[in-house]
């Protein structure tokens, strides 16, 4: 399973990734999802998030979940990008690309890996007040 991650300032190019993608002939889906900051974080309303993080447990913590991935489903590929500092409302602060022959696959190991991320990668968010 290839996999490449990006921890970044930098805004997310969502076209820039998709122009990139490499796929295999027997691929027959690609899940792509964007986590965009909302314009409110419970009942506030905000106006960005500042995103911290331990960058070296975080690499070592995707690093575990691509594996838990490559275990459990027949994954081709696998593509995440974080974004790290202020991230203004109605931006992607996450983008994610899993490969797949199936569809089924490519959704499930999509899932598990966000669900994983949030549970166990140190990444923080200080949503900043409207």
């Amino acid at each position: 399973m290839k996999t490449e991650l990006t921890i970044s300032i930098d805004a997310i190019d969502e076209a820039a990734l998709v122009k990139r993608r490499e796929i295999g002939d027997g691929m027959g889906a690609v899940v792509c999802f964007s986590g965009v900051v909302r314009g409110r974080e419970g009942d506030a309303s905000i106006t960005a998030i500042d995103y911290e993080a331990h960058e070296e447990m975080a690499r070592h913590q995707f690093g575990l979940i691509f594996d838990a991935i490559e275990q459990r489903w027949p994954v081709d590929s696998v593509r995440v990008v974080h974004r790290l500092g202020l991230v203004p409302v109605n931006e992607p602060s996450l983008w994610v690309e899993v490969t797949a022959a199936h569809r089924a696959e490519a959704f499930a190991a999509c899932q598990f890996l966000i669900e994983e991320m949030k549970q166990k990668v140190p990444i923080w968010k200080k949503p900043l007040p409207a």
